[in-house]
């Protein structure tokens, strides 16, 4: 659950890999609320100005139709794909 709770522990999280290619496993996600979203879409942007990759993927089809009604789509998460696995 990516929920308001979840924002804060989340951000932190991902300011602790801040420096390094980054990807996401979100196949287990079953609820992506407005708060997390911005984390994710921070931390996206941060990485870009960065110059390292970060991807989520994959996502659940839970995590899929969230974007799709906040009116971001998958893509908006596959910064560099070239992510070695």
């Amino acid at each position: 659950m990516l929920d308001l709770k979840a924002a804060s522990p989340l951000a932190q999280a991902l300011l602790a890999r801040r420096g390094g290619d980054l990807r996401i496993d979100a196949g287990a996600v079953e609820r992506l609320g407005g708060q997390c979203l911005q984390v994710l879409l921070s931390a996206r942007a941060t990485w870009e100005a960065d110059g390292h990759a970060f991807r989520i993927g994959p996502m659940s089809d839970q995590m899929v139709a969230s974007l799709d009604l906040f009116g971001v789509g998958p893509a908006a998460f596959q910064f560099q794909e070239d992510i070695s696995a």
